[in-house]
């Protein structure tokens, strides 16, 4: 049997609301997921900061037990 065009009307406006719904879907989903990356983007770059930080006053304690040693 085939759909009335009234029929067939109706059902490709439902798949044409329900994309609407998938694309506001993946919109906000996409927006949620930015705003992670740059949360851990700003995460990432203050602990390589505190690393670098570390490191410098590591290597700033191994010169002065080396001279302690020298001298």
């Amino acid at each position: 049997m085939t759909d009335s065009p009234t029929q067939a009307f109706s059902e490709l406006e439902q798949r044409v609301a329900r994309l609407i719904e998938l694309c506001d879907q993946l919109r906000d989903e996409n927006r949620v997921l930015l705003q992670s990356q740059e949360s851990l983007n700003a995460e990432r770059a203050a602990l390589l900061e505190k690393n670098d930080t570390a490191r410098a006053r590591i290597e700033a304690m191994i010169s002065r037990l080396k001279a302690l040693e020298q001298s």
